[in-house]
């Protein structure tokens, strides 16, 4: 898709009864859009939708070709379509699974990146050391030995990027074994034994129902450089209460990472193929233009670095919700088409369960930027995913180990989502923003792609890649392909902005979908 950077409005397809604003349109301003001239009848703010002849009280509202929504009341010529003027009612849908796969050709040349061979074959970009909390009693004092080795010890190790204590809120008042409890210890586990954790040591009160050994027992954590060490009397796992107390630990904790500090800094970064990379894509604080410029981009990069061998990870199933037919179809199977599907009914009865629905999800912020309904979000939400066929659909957390473009069941909510994919193995992350959401995550680089020029100014410290060049006459395929170089650069060292300004150490966060008690 090339714009020209003369364009005030863009209509996405040939069947589309509204087109989006590339700038603020003046109310009364004449504007031609694929030969039909539109005069708003209002202000139009740039990402936001203008009707391009009268639809009918209960007529689908119509964007990227489907329908986003119906007309509640008579929309005429030239009006601001949005919030005030849509019905979110979810439109029937065609699965039609496994009808429509497109398998990306090969690349010529194979693609490497620099990055870290752990001992069990593993691939990291990052060499972190974590302190990780089973439970939030156990959190300060992860905090106070994450603290101590950075001021003291860590710069002495120039190859260690950095001490991390990942805590988290919960970890008891569940039922033992349920499935909120191995959801927590497979996120817990997916961050110890991540590829971009060199050293690790797991930190738990005693008595909580999140046990550190029953962590260890269950997911065989490594200390490290990602093996088993059995000829060493270092603790994984240490216990407040059997230590006695917080100091205590701390002087503990602290005194088995340094024997482990030196062996985890001797390592160098080799060339790897980069079929061996896990991408995780995220999109947050999403405007009009995300499922113009910025989504798709990504979308280009994904099926360049699946072409590769590589795997792309999309979550935020909620944000699948009124697009799902679409990903149905690029099943490799009926059975992972259904598999989506049933992820999808999950999420409609847990909604029910507490009185709510997921048609509502789009947030202030969405809305202020264009976004009317779930269904338009989500359309825009599944162009990160490419065309390229998915191959499999994973639960939160889960360990991935299919290759190509998968789906991870998560939330919308972007800190939890990102925690499920990197627990499920990305080493890198790829954050779409309209807004300008300024998430970063440890141990996993995030790479911030802006979808509009003006916010990317803005906020020039947090975004890396401005896909708002998209609007300015670059075509989507150059800036999918700046994304790919991009995602090659990070994971061979290149720092992103969000590591600049050291963010990423309060973005652990595991998903709880169940009570606590």
């Amino acid at each position: 898709m090339n714009i020209q950077s003369t364009t005030r409005l863009l209509r996405l397809h040939q069947l589309d009864n509204v087109a989006v604003a590339t700038v603020l349109l003046p109310e009364r301003l004449e504007v031609i859009v694929d030969g039909i001239t539109i005069v708003p009848t209002a202000t139009i703010p740039a990402g936001h939708k203008v009707a391009l002849g009268k639809i009918a009280d209960g007529d689908a509202i119509l964007k990227f070709g489907q329908a986003i929504g119906y007309a509640a009341g008579n929309i005429e010529p030239g009006d601001h379509v949005h919030v005030h003027n849509v019905v979110a009612t979810k439109p029937g849908q065609d699965y039609a699974f496994a009808t429509e796969i497109h398998i990306p050709p090969k690349p010529e040349t194979e693609r490497t990146f620099m990055g870290f061979r752990r001992p069990n074959g593993t691939v990291g970009t990052r060499n972190y050391v974590a302190v990780i909390s089973t439970v939030n009693c156990s959190a300060t004092t992860a905090k106070y030995v994450a603290k101590e080795l950075t001021e003291t010890d860590l710069s002495n190790y120039p190859n260690i990027d950095g001490i991390v204590a990942f805590v988290h809120k919960e970890g008891c008042a569940l039922a033992f074994n349920s499935d909120d409890h191995r959801q927590l210890n497979r996120t817990m586990a997916g961050f110890a034994n991540h590829p971009n954790i060199v050293a690790r040591i797991v930190l738990g009160l005693g008595c909580e129902t999140a046990q550190a050994t029953h962590l260890e027992r269950e997911h065989a954590l490594v200390q490290l450089g990602g093996i088993n060490e059995p000829d060493t009397e270092l603790p994984m796992v240490l216990n407040i209460q059997e230590v006695g107390g917080v100091r205590k630990t701390v002087a503990k904790a602290v005194e088995v990472l340094r024997e482990l500090l030196p062996r985890a800094n001797d390592v160098q970064r080799v060339p790897i193929p980069i079929s061996e990379l896990k991408v995780a894509m995220e999109c947050g604080g999403s405007d009009g233009n995300s499922g113009i410029t910025a989504n798709p981009a990504v979308g280009v990069a994904s099926d360049l670095l699946v072409a590769h061998g590589a795997t792309t990870i999309l979550s935020e199933t909620t944000e699948i919700y009124g697009a799902e037919h679409l990903l149905t179809r690029r099943a490799i199977t009926p059975e992972v088409g259904e598999q989506l599907l049933e992820r999808i009914r999950w999420w409609e009865d847990y909604a029910r369960r507490y009185d709510a629905s997921i048609d509502n999800n789009p947030s202030v912020g969405n809305k202020n930027g264009g976004l009317t309904t779930i269904y338009e979000k989500s359309l825009g939400a599944i162009a990160k995913g490419g065309t390229s066929p998915l191959r499999a659909v994973y639960k939160y957390a889960e360990p991935i180990t299919e290759k190509g473009f998968v789906i991870m069941d998560s939330p919308g909510f972007d800190p939890a989502s990102i925690t499920g994919k990197v627990a499920s193995g990305a080493q890198i992350v790829v954050f779409t923003t309209g807004r300008g959401s300024c998430f970063g995550c440890k141990p996993s680089p995030t790479i911030k792609v802006a979808t509009n020029t003006p916010m990317f100014e803005r906020m020039r410290d947090d975004m890396d890649i401005n896909a708002g060049e998209i609007l300015n006459g670059m075509s989507v395929e150059e800036v999918g392909q700046q994304i790919f170089e991009s995602i090659i650069a990070t994971a061979s060292g290149q720092q992103t902005l969000s590591e600049a300004q050291g963010i990423g150490d309060e973005e652990f966060c595991p998903w709880f979908p169940g009570p606590i008690f």
